[in-house]
């Protein structure tokens, strides 16, 4: 048997260096017969192809007759099947005749005649006989061309012969078969020869030489006897015919058991003997030797020729098992304390965090485990342990325990370990609750079932961060044999402190997220204002990770019209929570100057300006706001909507038969930048569409490309006839995640129209005799309303505002009527001179005109147009008007 490293791959015997020494010297022998064979056959062939195509072609141009058949009228006709019928004779490839241009009289191929022969004809045309190797029709040819020459010595015509290579060295391939097969037959000669030897070396030295028998017989008792490992060789009578010391040592055996029968061993185990001598194999069977423990593999020997019996290791594992133990417990305590930190506070939420301690214990640690917080914890305040307990979280291997409940509020009496553990911050055990009277007083019928349901042990930690009690954890065991013990505790501390962590830190993460919460929608609008241009659904939702900037709003404006606003301030928490707020509250201010999309924009970017300008210096640094916004204007009467954007995402249109658009609206920088004008774009909308207005969180997402979260919007807005507020549902629902990661503002307005029954328009001549037949179209157009009781105050309105158009503006005079949720005067004119109200003296004569316009009018103002201004008031409807009467009131000694 050999024991060499089957990894070594140079040979090991004489028998196997002889084989390949024998193989070398055949495969060089026949490398050698081949080459020269080649050489010397192409030497020979080249040789007799020039030799035979010098005579063919020579004893051709000397043929008779050739002269006479040059000189007749067709040549080829003539030379060609005698050419052909010499060239099969003489044994070569082609006889090709030429004239002394080189162009064919013959070829063995008929098509190549009357073509350009190929080789070298130079040296021929002036006598002499050449001999070249050139690439011709044939492929590779060996070719002799002579000159015919006339009596008179000159040249008339060429005649070249030839071979091809290919036929030349036909005859050496020939050859290489007896070459390799005699090349082969030596090969397995030795190969035979070799197989013989090496058998019988290998039977003689079971693969070893000399010196390696030598190493093998020194080192065998050394090796033997120095292992740590016990082994075993009994023959298959039975009888044991090995044993090395460590053997010996582990099964008690005596310096001359070596040739008694294992059966028959004193000292020797029952069990252990009998596998010993059965000669079965065996894989790690265990078996005890007095108070050892001792593992025992078997395996019987079948070698050919070789003794049979068996190969027995044993070795000692005692202190193994013990150790293995010991490591195993540790290895799950790290496992255990491994997976609590990747499974608690994987979310900033209390009672999810309290839950995941409970999960992660459970059932490897404890058979039930539950968490109890302060309250206040809870809501994300200081934790005040003395308001009570709320039970939290509770995890078990079973559902029917006595356990107290979820969302309980436990106050623990002062004996109980819980108790103690809150008042002084260490964790306790109770080794058996049975015999635990403190923690019995607690509940006594309670604790009596929690004794009887199998619970018998239990550990309270304390949940402390950052110098706080937070709560308790309570690991309670019940189908485990073994009471927790005190070297338990150590793990129930670790696994309770980092989750008091992750708790402390959700805590003050609802708290600050509350805070934020309840500034950002008190700053966000609580019900929109009653206007009647658009049908308006919203909705807005915070980002799970905190609050943003996002917002919206809807703010009637004169003439029936309304805008509508969605913006977007970068970053999340109270700050830009707060920028929000100063957002909008500047936004509602500016709408009520009345001023057109791009302007607004205007003056909220020199906002942003002003803002960064206070913090930078407050903080001295360099503050940056972020913002965008979107403004639009509808007008229900022209169904006109003009919108300006900074930056923001641009709005969808939704038309009446479903078909979705994204207007190309310029987009402008965002707020803050300074860097250019805004620029505004108008739109005529038909009745039913639908604005949709919204910030990026609905459709930008890590996971996804903003052109696919357009595309989604689209598809989601593709409905012809749905309420907005079924779109909203559907918007949110096909685009937003369960977890948001940017909170989310979306806006939809579907459009109305202000019919021209409920508008009425008068062209006014620049005359004061125009007043009266103004005011008796308005009255009369009232009463056509069925708004009588307001036709009085209307013609002081009119006739105030149309006589001081008359008096200070310029250009066209046009006076229109609204009739919507309130009447509304308008006067335009081509004058951009805005009239200010004043309180004229008691000697004054005049200006009281705008003073009775807004004692009689809800409320009045003047906006810009293209055109110049329009002077407007709007007056409530007789429902909550004042009668006619009361404007007597108007006229009392002290305001006139």
């Amino acid at each position: 048997m050999s024991v060499q490293p089957r990894s070594d791959k140079r040979p090991r015997s004489v028998a196997g260096q002889a084989f390949v020494l024998q193989a070398v010297v055949v495969v060089l022998l026949v490398c050698g017969a081949i080459l020269a064979l080649v050489l010397q056959s192409r030497y020979e062939a080249d040789r007799e192809a020039r030799a035979r195509s010098v005579a063919v072609a020579e004893t051709f141009a000397h043929s008779p007759g050739l002269m006479e058949a040059l000189e007749s009228p067709h040549p080829a006709r003539v030379l060609q099947p005698i050419a052909e019928e010499t060239r099969e004779r003489a044994g070569v490839d082609f006889i090709v005749v030429m004239d002394t241009n080189g162009i064919r009289y013959t070829h063995p191929q008929p098509d190549r005649i009357g073509q350009p022969f190929v080789g070298t004809i130079g040296p021929s045309l002036t006598g002499k006989v050449l001999v070249e190797s050139v690439d011709g029709p044939l492929g590779q040819e060996v070719q002799a061309v002579v000159p015919v020459t006339a009596p008179d010595g000159s040249v008339v015509a060429l005649v070249a012969a030839g071979l091809t290579v290919e036929n030349v060295t036909g005859a050496v391939y020939q050859q290489l078969p007896v070459i390799l097969g005699t090349g082969a037959l030596a090969l397995a000669l030795a190969t035979t020869w070799t197989a013989w030897a090496t058998r019988r070396l290998k039977r003689q030295t079971h693969g070893l030489g000399p010196a390696e028998m030598t190493r093998m017989y020194e080192h065998h008792d050394a090796v033997l006897h120095a292992v740590r490992e016990g082994v075993v060789i009994v023959g298959g009578d039975g009888r044991l015919l090995l044993a090395n010391d460590e053997a010996r040592r582990l099964l008690n055996l005596g310096p001359d058991s070596e040739g008694q029968r294992v059966a028959d061993l004193p000292g020797l185990d029952t069990d252990t003997a009998r596998l010993l001598a059965s000669g079965n194999a065996a894989t790690d069977e265990v078996r005890f030797a007095g108070d050892r423990l001792l593992v025992v593999n078997q395996r019987p020997t079948h070698a050919p020729g070789g003794p049979m019996g068996t190969v027995a290791t044993i070795r000692d594992s005692t202190e193994l098992d013990a150790l293995t133990g010991r490591a195993e417990v540790a290895r799950t305590r790290l496992k255990l304390l491994y997976d609590a930190g990747v499974g608690i506070g994987t979310t900033l939420d209390v009672r999810r965090t309290a839950q995941e301690l409970a999960d992660v214990a459970v059932p490897r640690f404890a058979d039930f485990v539950t968490v109890d917080l302060a309250d206040p914890v809870l809501q994300g305040e200081e934790s005040n342990v003395a308001m009570g307990m709320r039970r939290t979280a509770v995890s078990g291997i079973r559902d029917d325990h006595p356990l107290y409940p979820r969302e309980r509020l436990i106050n623990f009496v002062p004996s109980t370990p819980q108790a103690r553990g809150l008042g002084s911050g260490r964790a306790e055990v109770v080794s058996d609750l049975s015999q635990a009277p403190g923690w019995q007083a607690q509940d006594p019928e309670r604790t009596k079932q929690i004794i009887e349901y199998g619970i018998h042990s239990l550990i309270t930690v304390p949940l402390q961060a950052r110098g706080t009690i937070l709560g308790l954890a309570n690991f309670w065991r019940s189908e485990k044999p073994g009471p927790f013990e005190e070297e338990d505790l150590s793990l129930a501390e670790e696994l309770v402190a980092r989750a008091a962590v992750a708790v402390d830190n959700a805590r003050r993460y609802t708290r600050e997220h509350a805070l934020a919460v309840t500034l950002q929608r008190s700053l966000l609008p609580r019900a929109l204002p009653d206007q009647s241009a658009v049908e308006v659904a919203h909705r807005y939702l915070p980002a799970q990770s905190g609050v943003g900037g996002d917002w919206f709003d809807v703010i009637p404006l004169p003439g029936s019209r309304v805008a509508l606003v969605v913006g977007d301030v970068v970053g999340h928490g109270l700050h830009a929570a707060a920028t929000m707020g100063r957002l909008r509250t500047a936004v509602h201010n500016f709408s009520t100057l009345d001023l057109p999309p791009d302007e607004i924009l205007g003056h909220l970017d020199d906002l942003i300006g002003a803002i960064d300008q206070d913090e930078s210096d407050s903080d001295g640094g360099q503050a940056t706001t972020g913002a965008t916004c979107l403004y639009a204007i509808y007008d229900p009467v022209s169904r006109r909507c003009a919108m300006a954007r900074a930056g923001h995402v641009p709005p969808a249109l939704v038309r009446p038969d479903g078909t979705v658009e994204f207007p190309d609206l310029p987009a402008g920088p965002p707020l803050g930048l300074g860097a250019m004008p805004f620029e505004a774009a108008e739109l005529e909308l038909e009745e039913g569409s639908q604005l949709v207005f919204y910030t990026d969180g609905l459709i930008e997402d890590r996971n996804r490309d903003i052109d696919v979260g357009i595309e989604q919007l689209r598809r989601a807005l593709a409905h012809p006839g749905r309420p907005p507020e079924e779109s909203c549902r559907a918007v949110l629902s096909a685009l937003l995640s369960a977890r948001p990661k940017d909170d989310v503002a979306l806006l939809i307005a579907r459009t109305r129209v202000l019919g021209p029954d409920r508008v009425a328009e008068w062209d006014v001549p620049r005359d004061p005799s125009a007043v009266a037949g103004l005011r008796a179209s308005a009255v009369a157009k009232l009463e056509e309303w069925g708004l009588p009781e307001l036709a009085f105050s209307t013609e002081l309105v009119l006739s105030e505002l149309v006589t001081n158009a008359i008096r200070h503006g310029s250009g066209a005079i046009r006076v229109r009527l609204l009739k919507d949720q309130g009447l509304t005067c308008e006067v335009a004119d081509g004058s951009s001179t805005s009239p200010h109200l004043r309180y004229a003296a008691t000697t004054d004569e005049g200006g009281r005109g705008l003073f009775l316009v807004a004692k009689v009018a809800e409320r009045w103002g003047t906006r810009y147009s293209a055109d110049g201004k329009i002077i407007w008031a709007q007056q409530t409807l007789p429902d909550t008007n004042q009668d006619s009467a009361s404007l007597l009131d108007l006229f009392d000694t002290e305001t006139m």
